[in-house]
């Protein structure tokens, strides 16, 4: 069953902090009267037993103390796995992918990402940091977390990421390459990785690294709907309050999980 669970935890952005604040957010959001709680997939996420919601971890959130954090949301994770459940996962930074996917390697060796955002986050390092949220995909690959990486949305590709992109063997399709659903014709274990900055500002603007010329929602949308394969987890991560507009930001990430909740579920039926 999918089940909720939040990671506030930002000590690894680079730029603004934030996303820490997210979870609770999000949730408010989704369960806003503002909408219903249909899912374009025709499923009802509000209908008894159609998701779970453990809550969040509590962590320290702090630079110093990142190695507990990242245990402690492993931990998590495996225990939500070896109960069954089908994690996903409201950030928080786009470094806690990382220690998502140490969890879920160890159930899904054959694992494939798909991998919505701005950013590659390829970094070796960023800013002396091994572990920003400009990195996790860096480590995913070199330590072998998923068989393969499919990246769709990116738009600020640099020569040492196009060069680590060719490294990993990641499959990087930039926003001026779209359309390209056929990208999405997956076998086997899928997990989705879902940054917010993906979305043109325009559309959602609450996030720590804006970056004009991206998806619109209905794009987004769109492409989610096509991924293919057994759908075993996600994240969703990079939503920032403190750069939200009227909460529009937390509106479009509501709409966003609904649909992750809805396809989950139907694909998995």
């Amino acid at each position: 069953m999918p089940t909720l669970l939040g990671i506030p935890f930002d000590a690894n952005s680079s730029f603004l902090r934030g996303p820490s604040r997210a979870p609770a957010k999000i949730r408010e959001a989704l369960r806003s009267d503002a909408s219903n709680s249909w899912s374009e997939s025709g499923v009802d996420i509000g209908a008894s037993g159609a998701y779970t919601d453990t809550g969040d971890l509590q962590l320290l959130d702090s630079k110093q103390k990142v190695a507990e954090d990242f245990a402690a949301i492993e931990g998590a994770i495996q225990n939500l796995l070896a109960s069954g459940a089908q994690p996903i996962s409201l950030g928080g930074d786009h470094s806690i992918t990382y220690p998502i996917l140490k969890a879920f390697s160890r159930h899904f060796p054959a694992l494939t990402m798909v991998h919505f955002d701005a950013h590659p986050d390829l970094y070796d390092q960023f800013e002396g940091d091994r572990f920003s949220h400009a990195c996790p995909f860096a480590r995913i690959m070199e330590e072998r977390l998923a068989k393969r990486l499919v990246q769709i949305g990116i738009r600020t590709l640099t020569q040492h990421q196009r060069e680590q992109g060719a490294k990993f063997g990641v499959e990087i399709v930039q926003m001026s390459q779209l359309p390209a659903f056929d990208r999405l014709k997956l076998q086997g274990p899928v997990y989705i990785s879902f940054d917010v900055d993906v979305l043109d500002p325009a559309f959602a603007p609450g996030v720590s690294h804006r970056e004009p010329g991206g998806m619109s929602v209905r794009e987004a949308i769109a492409y989610l709907h096509a991924i293919e394969g057994e759908i075993v987890g996600a994240d969703i991560v990079e939503y920032n309050s403190d750069q939200d507009l009227a909460g529009v930001t937390a509106t479009v990430t509501a709409k966003i999980l609904k649909e992750i909740l809805g396809k989950m579920i139907v694909t998995n039926r």
